[in-house]
């Protein structure tokens, strides 16, 4: 068999394999995410304190990770939310690395521009 034979079926068995690819990613960012949330609601219902005094709540990155390493229900429940907005993001870049394997150069592009695209949303979000 040819090298470029060889290449040609690598592609086609990653192709095929590349839908069962990204759903088992999302699959596990939802599953990820709702068990986060599921712990950090189930402890503010057993214990009723969210961690953090009266009206005082985690609102960047650092805060919610120094939060949920101190096991503050707030703040888990944040962690979730924020893995559950991260699991598009994990898709396209999961995408991104298929369509390199597959040496897809114009997919590729794609997918960058899409992260960009997500990058920039996030700072504009940030920002405002």
């Amino acid at each position: 068999m040819s090298h470029r034979e060889q290449i040609e079926q690598v592609s086609s068995s990653d192709m095929d394999n590349s839908p069962f690819i990204i759903s088992t990613v999302i699959r596990i960012g939802v599953w990820v995410s709702a068990a986060f949330i599921i712990v950090g609601l189930t402890m503010f219902l057993v214990t009723g304190d969210s961690g953090y005094p009266y009206e005082t709540y985690p609102t960047t990155l650092t805060a919610i990770w120094s939060g949920l390493l101190a096991g503050k229900s707030y703040a888990i429940i944040l962690t979730g939310l924020f893995l559950l907005i991260l699991t598009p993001v994990f898709r396209i870049v999961t995408t991104l690395f298929l369509f390199w394997k597959q040496r897809d150069i114009i997919y590729v592009c794609i997918a960058l521009i899409l992260l960009f695209v997500l990058f920039i949303s996030f700072v504009i979000g940030k920002t405002t």
